[in-house]
Order: structure tokens, then C-alpha cells, then sequence
């Protein structure tokens, strides 16, 4: 019916018409949408509400890492810092590495490079905690190839990438910020190195959350459920889980 009917305006009312029958049979009517805190060409927060509470983006990433917490034993390696290796891993991790590219600092245990392998051990990790990298690194399919080379016979990766994001300022300027993904380009990404039966790729966001984060709004500033909410159109982060298998 609705369709008959669409064609029948289409058949006889002008384009003129038509729209301003679309304006004013919206909800709410075109023209007046109160966009009231949210108008505005700045973000409420720039450093991504970390002054507010928590990041909307890393509420997806730590629910993700608490879900797979058992993952995190033996030998862990973390970039740029320990923090969730500590966090979630407990007691189950034996040996904590740090990797960064160039960054000496005093938590850093491990200067190596995911791009092109270099000073990057083989079979040597238990566990592989990737949050927020990839899109640092242009050649993903190379950083990706690392670490499944580094990671020990049935070893897990546990990635995070953006979504739906704003740049990141301080990545830009010192090494570079080049992709975003979807779960689409992730998975040919992912599976073009691990089985694809070892591969499990979830996205998280909806399209409140991500003008949420993008204006740098707290994960507190949302309900629950308004954050626990999945629409497949607004990827806002994609979490992977991929295993290295025992054996090929």
C-alpha cells in the first residue's frame, strides 16, 4: 500500500509538492530538530571526554577485554603500556612485555616494529592485547602477519580498532592515523592470516553513542542499555578475536 501509494505521488503531485509533504509528515518536522548542547562546530570535550569520565570508546574496549580475560595468561604482550595486561590478566600472567615503535619510556620492555617485524620475537606470546593500533599503522596486513608470527602455537590476539571516530591528534602528528574499519574490512584483514574458523569479529556503537563520542561525551553521560545498543549501520568499534591454531 505504502508503495502504491508513493507511486501515485510520484505520478501526480510536482517535486515541490512532494517535499513539503516529506517536511512536514517527518518526525521530528524538517527545521526542527532541537539540537540544544550538540550545536556547536567544536566538541564538547577534544581529548575524547576523559575529563568527563570515560571514553565511549573504551567502555566497548574493556567490556571486550573482561569478556576475554581468560585469554590473558602466560607471557603478555601490551602496547605502550601494561595497564590491561595487569588489569584483566591478574595473576595468570607470568611475563609482561611492552612494545612501542620508538618510545623509551620507563614501562617500554620491548622497541620493535608490528610493520615490518623487525626486533619482533617469533612463537613467544601467549596473548597479544591490540587496542587502538592498527590504525596507526599503514601496512595492516603486514602488522598483522607479526602478530601471528610472534604469537605462540595457540596463542590469542585481542584487537580493538575505530569505527566511527575522530582523528586522533597525537598518533597523526608523531607516526601517522590512517584507517578506520568496519567489521567487513576486518575480516578480510584478519582472515587473510588467521583460519577464518579462529576469527571472531564483533562491532559495538549505535548512532547515539557515536555522535556521543564524537562530541567527547562520557560513557557515563549514557544509560546502559543506550550503550549496549548494536545498530549494524553505526560500527562505532570492531573488536577481533583471532587464535593462532596448535598446529599449521
Amino acid at each position: 500500500m505504502k508503495k502504491r501509494l508513493i507511486e501515485l505521488g510520484q505520478k501526480y503531485l510536482s517535486k515541490a509538492v512532494r517535499r513539503r509533504i516529506v517536511r512536514y509528515t517527518c518526525w521530528p518536522p524538517v527545521g526542527l530538530v532541537r539540537f540544544g548542547s550538540l550545536r556547536r562546530l567544536k566538541p564538547i570535550s577534544p581529548d575524547w571526554g576523559m575529563e568527563r569520565g570515560q571514553p565511549i570508546d573504551r567502555y566497548y574496549i574493556e567490556q571486550f577485554l573482561a569478556a576475554q580475560a581468560g585469554d590473558m595468561q602466560g607471557c603478555v604482550l601490551e602496547i605502550g603500556s601494561n595497564t590491561y595486561t595487569r588489569r584483566f590478566g591478574g595473576d595468570r600472567v607470568t611475563q609482561s612485555v611492552v612494545l612501542h615503535v620508538a618510545e623509551q619510556k620507563e614501562v617500554v620492555t620491548l622497541i620493535g616494529d608490528l610493520a615490518t617485524g623487525e626486533n619482533m620475537p617469533a612463537d613467544t606470546f601467549d596473548c597479544v592485547i591490540l587496542t587502538q593500533t592498527l590504525n596507526a599503522i599503514f601496512d595492516v596486513a603486514a602488522a598483522l602477519r607479526t602478530v601471528h608470527r610472534i604469537l605462540k602455537p595457540g596463542g590469542v590476539a585481542l584487537i580493538t580498532v575505530p569505527g566511527i571516530s575522530k582523528i586522533c591528534r597525537y598518533d597523526m602528528e608523531r607516526w601517522g592515523y590512517y584507517w578506520s574499519f568496519t567489521t567487513a574490512s576486518m575480516a578480510r584483514l584478519a582472515t587473510a592470516v588467521f583460519p577464518p574458523d579462529c576469527v571472531y569479529i564483533a562491532a559495538h556503537g549505535n548512532v547515539l553513542a557515536a555522535v556521543a563520542f564524537l562530541h567527547g561525551l562520557a560513557s557515563q553521560e549514557l544509560r546502559r542499555e543506550e550503550l549496549d545498543s548494536v545498530d549494524p549501520d553505526y560500527e562505532l568499534l570492531i573488536t577481533v578475536r583471532a587464535i593462532k591454531p596448535v598446529s599449521g
